[in-house]
This record gives structure tokens, C-alpha cells and sequence, in this order.
């Protein structure tokens, strides 16, 4: 499996590519925003590893410059620990974070979480389809619809969102979505949950703060439902 790994501390990069490919992974590396995006283009990786702190083209333009491009799953680093400044990662695109400095193995322990979770997310061979046709899932090939468009989701966003479609109207706690769309290894927290939420909000809904397919139910979590349920 190709890894693109971006930061513009070779220092960093040479760990990273050391103990990856120690695990059996071909790792490229960048330093520059713009080559970093060249190379993920003629590569397609399995899996980018971005620094969010970078000079010139920001970490933050590279993930959503990918994001248009590509369902691939993002790990952040970040030197940033606040909260905070994690939420504002998953917003952007990121799948998981890492926070600088970081333990060599955890990096490579994050790394075969994150490959893992996308590698079981196999097809569920159904296609959903809301107000007659507003909204289509397509789970034989992983595309969603909104007005016939194609949606650009992340692993995370589409993970979250086939879990509560399959479960219509079943209001599901912050908690339960992370056990259901990520499984016990994701080290993430309740406001992980509401930043994906909002992502999907914006990508799939009409009116992102009048929602009808994804309803917050006020003191529980959340909830799938079309706008005649």
C-alpha cells in the first residue's frame, strides 16, 4: 500500500518513512505544498499523512484541495492540542489526527487503524434512495447523489452516514456512532461526532440548518429521517 506523508521537516518525513516501511508500506514524501499535490495525483495513496503547519500552501488548502479530489483517508498532524483545534481538523477532511511530537509507534499503530476501518467497510450491494430520488446512496459503489450530483464524502462522512440509512429514524448517541462507523480502535471523542455531522449536513442537505435527512434529537445524539417521516 502507497503512503504519501507531507511536512516540511525531513527530520520527520525520515522517521515516518523508516518505520513504515519497516510495516511492509511504499512511502513517498514531500516537502512542498504544490509538488505534495503533483505527486498524489500521479501516485493515488492509500492514505495521506499531512502536516497541518506548513509554509507557502497551508496543510489546511492541501486537505481540501484532496478532499475534492478523493474519498482518501487523511491522518493530521498537528502541533496544535487544544480540542479545538482537533474538531477544526475533522472539519476540513481529516479521518484522525496525531499530535506533534509523536510516539513512532503510535504513528504506525494510527496508520493500520485507519487502513483497516477503510479496508472492512465493504459494500453493502443496496441502493437507498430518499424523496424520490433527492437523495441516493449507492452502496455497490460507494456513490452518493444529492439532485443526481455526485457527493464528495470522506471514509469517515460516508461510514457515519450508511450506518444511520440503514437504521432510519433510530436515534443513535454520540457514542454509538463511533462503536458503529469506527470500531473500538478510534481514539476520537463525542465533538468528532457533531464535526462529521456538520460535513454531511453541508454536503447532502437543502438547508444544513433546517435538516431533513440528519435531525439532531436534543439531549440523545442523532438521527436519520426523511422530511415526511
Amino acid at each position: 500500500m502507497k503512503i504519501l506523508a507531507i511536512d516540511d521537516e525531513e527530520k520527520i518525513l525520515d522517521v515516518i518513512k523508516a518505520y513504515l516501511e519497516k510495516e511492509g508500506y511504499t512511502v513517498l514524501t514531500e516537502t512542498n505544498g504544490a509538488n505534495a499535490l503533483n505527486t498524489f495525483k500521479t501516485v493515488n495513496p492509500d492514505l495521506v499523512i499531512l502536516d497541518l503547519m506548513l509554509p507557502g500552501m497551508s496543510g489546511e488548502e492541501i486537505c481540501r484541495k484532496i478532499r475534492a479530489l478523493s474519498k482518501v483517508p487523511i491522518l493530521m498532524l498537528t502541533a496544535k492540542v487544544s480540542e479545538d483545534d482537533k474538531v477544526y481538523g475533522f472539519t476540513i477532511g481529516a479521518d484522525d489526527y496525531l499530535t506533534k511530537p509523536f510516539s513512532p509507534r503510535e504513528l504506525t499503530m494510527r496508520v493500520k487503524a485507519i487502513l483497516r476501518r477503510t479496508k472492512n467497510d465493504l459494500p453493502l450491494n443496496d441502493i437507498f434512495m430518499f424523496n424520490d430520488g433527492d437523495l441516493v446512496i449507492d452502496t455497490r459503489s460507494y456513490e452518493v447523489k444529492k439532485k443526481g450530483r455526485i457527493v464528495n464524502l470522506t471514509p469517515n462522512e460516508y461510514k457515519l452516514l450508511t450506518v444511520m440509512v440503514q437504521n432510519p429514524n433510530k436515534v443513535f448517541t454520540r457514542s454509538e456512532l463511533i462503536e458503529k462507523a469506527f470500531g473500538y480502535d478510534f481514539d476520537g471523542f463525542d465533538r468528532t461526532i457533531d464535526a462529521h455531522i456538520k460535513n454531511l449536513r453541508q454536503k447532502i442537505e437543502d438547508d444544513p440548518k433546517n435538516p431533513t435527512y440528519i435531525k439532531t434529537v436534543y439531549g440523545a445524539g442523532y438521527k436519520f429521517g426523511e422530511e415526511n417521516d
